[in-house]
């Protein structure tokens, strides 16, 4: 039980993640960030050849952290707004970047990469998509997703076209419909969540979720307090399913401090 707040409380975050090449593939084209101190996460995986997609993913993980430092202070205002705002133009940013670098330039044509980003502020997340890299909150043993896919499946499924399940196994699965380094102008979907005491957020690449049903996943962090031996058996399950792709989880517990009581999931009360 938690015990009752009087007054502010303090919250922080435990992050951890795990990544891994896969059966099937010989180069690691995912990337991530975790920055706990500025609570910022970030999961990229790129695409457009060995180079290129190499090129895409680190750009996202080291340019964009940089512009979002920039924007917080060149911005005006406050508050979710501000953080939103930010976002939306340092991805913008970083996508216009990726492409005016990889033009002319040898085994860097086709660059492109997914990036979801989870920003922490004053229990809430700030986050932003572009492409098939998820962002789920798991809480009171629900797994919630908190991103839809920018894929051709995506659009074929909320049209009606074809079922979840037949979306699994698509030809079109691996099709995206944005993601940063795209031609023409790219919109990511940003939005803020409020965070309770004991949530968990998975930030991950699809070789995870093209695999491993949610449901499946939900059984992992449910019975896998311990974030390190979620990741590790997040990823197993992935490489057991066929491991066709690179793999990349973070996890992220929010902790709320009584007073300076900490209160991690896993950690006994």
């Amino acid at each position: 039980m938690e015990p009752p707040v009087h007054g502010p409380v303090s919250w922080s975050v435990r992050a951890t993640g795990a990544s891994d090449v896969g059966r099937r593939r010989q180069q690691q084209q995912d990337r991530s960030l975790l920055d706990p101190e500025r609570k910022l996460f970030i999961v990229s995986d790129g695409m457009g050849g060995r180079q290129a997609g190499e090129v895409a993913a680190q750009a996202v993980v080291t340019v964009l952290p940089a512009l979002l430092e920039h924007g917080l202070e060149r911005t005006s205002g406050s508050g979710i707004e501000k953080r939103e705002r930010v976002l939306r133009e340092s991805i913008v940013e970083l996508s216009q970047h990726l492409r005016t670098e990889s033009t002319g330039r040898v085994g860097l044509h086709g660059l492109g990469a997914t990036v979801v980003v989870a920003w922490l502020y004053d229990a809430q997340v700030s986050l932003a998509h572009l492409g098939d890299s998820r962002l789920y909150l798991f809480r009171a043993d629900r797994l919630l997703p908190l991103t839809e896919d920018h894929s051709v499946v995506t659009l074929l499924r909320q049209r009606g076209e074809i079922t979840p399940e037949e979306a699994r196994t698509h030809p079109a699965r691996g099709q995206l419909t944005r993601y940063v380094g795209m031609e023409g102008e790219v919109t990511p979907v940003v939005q803020t969540v409020p965070l309770l005491s004991g949530d968990r957020l998975l930030l991950c690449t699809d070789g995870l979720t093209s695999l491993v049903p949610d449901k499946h996943i939900a059984q992992i962090l449910l019975t896998s307090p311990q974030a390190e031996a979620a990741c590790q058996a997040l990823v197993h399950a992935a490489n057991t399913a066929g491991g066709k792709d690179n793999t990349t989880v973070l996890i992220i517990d929010c902790i709320v401090d009584y007073h300076g009581s900490q209160l991690f999931p896993g950690d006994a009360t």
